[in-house]
């Protein structure tokens, strides 16, 4: 998909996120900013996801890093000692391997759901900060796929979308809300009782 920028663009020439949006819709803003994009939230982000691995101990055996940013989540789980950890974002693979030296991968959403990583297996997808921006038409299908791949799924979000239905492959296992982010750990349909409930860590 072809992408305009300019060539001598720095983070602090992307405009304020929100702002952003609502100027270029969402999918524009990526194509435009993904190589240079910072989330400005990153500091919250690390908090959260570390508040989500003490709280439930996901197995970090292998990680999907699912619109992988800039790295944000890739480098917290680094930090934890996670190593095993495969980047996709089909706009932001400049930026992520820029901060990372990982290579990150250009699959969109959309091919994920088509089956483009259907012969992987992942011990835990994390999603951050992107699945609230799908439309609701399209997360049915996105979210069956990714219950073919992984054994767990972690979403932070700043919403209370999404929410994933147990008809599409996933139970909520618990949630915890930190600094106005809200983790929700996700398992198959068939595991819910194995975790225990929500926590509320503000």
């Amino acid at each position: 998909m072809p992408r305009s920028r300019q060539p001598n663009a720095s983070p602090s020439a992307v405009p304020a996120i929100r702002t952003a949006y609502q100027q270029h819709g969402v999918r524009s803003f990526y194509q435009q900013f993904g190589d240079i994009y910072r989330n400005p939230h990153e500091p919250t982000i690390r908090a959260v996801l570390g508040l989500a691995v003490a709280h439930w101990s996901p197995d970090c055996g292998r990680v999907l890093d699912l619109a992988c940013g800039s790295g944000e989540v890739t480098l917290a789980l680094q930090e934890l000692g996670v190593q095993a950890i495969d980047g996709v974002d089909p706009y932001t693979y400049k930026a992520y391997a820029a901060r990372t030296g990982r290579r990150a991968e250009a699959y969109t959403f959309e091919q994920i759901a088509a089956g483009a990583l259907a012969s992987r297996r992942y011990s835990t997808i994390v999603c951050s900060f992107a699945l609230h921006l799908l439309d609701i038409s399209r997360l049915p299908a996105l979210a069956c796929q990714l219950s073919l791949i992984g054994d767990s799924l972690l979403i932070l979000t700043p919403h209370k979308r999404p929410q994933l239905k147990p008809e599409w492959g996933w139970s909520c296992a618990g949630e915890l809300v930190a600094e106005r982010v809200r983790a929700r750990y996700y398992l198959p349909s068939n595991e819910r009782s194995e975790v225990s409930a929500s926590a509320d860590l503000d």
